[in-house]
């Protein structure tokens, strides 16, 4: 079995491609647990319910037009769609396209850090609906 070391992954937000200033990202696909016991059931059952989704991104701070903090700002409070690959290459089987529509953004942080350290801004995107493509 091929593990992967990631390195070069890809980390769009409303089809801006901010990767080269992202140093961590993690996607959760969940699915709600909608209990459906019924009587006479001698134990809990449950189906799958919406999905609640969630994205964390570590941003490396830049105020340059374009970038990190020309796109994050304004999201603040709305939905967006975020693409994240695992290798920013060829989409396929093996490096497949997670889309997020609908994400929410309740908060950013645009200036965190002390002295002489890296100054970073970490979002965690809520909600949407995503779609994994291999194609």
């Amino acid at each position: 079995m091929a593990v992967k070391v990631l390195t070069n992954a890809l980390v769009t937000i409303n089809a801006i491609d901010l990767s080269t200033k992202s140093n961590s990202v993690t996607l959760n696909y969940e699915l709600d647990s909608v209990e459906v016991t019924a009587f006479g059931d001698s134990g809990h059952k449950f189906t799958g319910g919406l999905q609640n989704n969630s994205v964390d991104v570590v941003f490396m701070q830049d105020f340059a037009a374009s970038l990190v903090e020309a796109t994050i700002f304004p999201l603040v409070g709305t939905t967006t769609t975020l693409v994240l690959r695992a290798d920013a290459g060829v989409v396929s089987v093996t490096n497949p396209t997670y889309t997020i529509t609908g994400a929410y953004l309740a908060s950013h942080t645009p200036v965190a850090g002390s002295i002489g350290e890296l100054m970073t801004t970490s979002l965690s995107f809520t909600g949407g609906t995503l779609v994994k493509t291999t194609a």
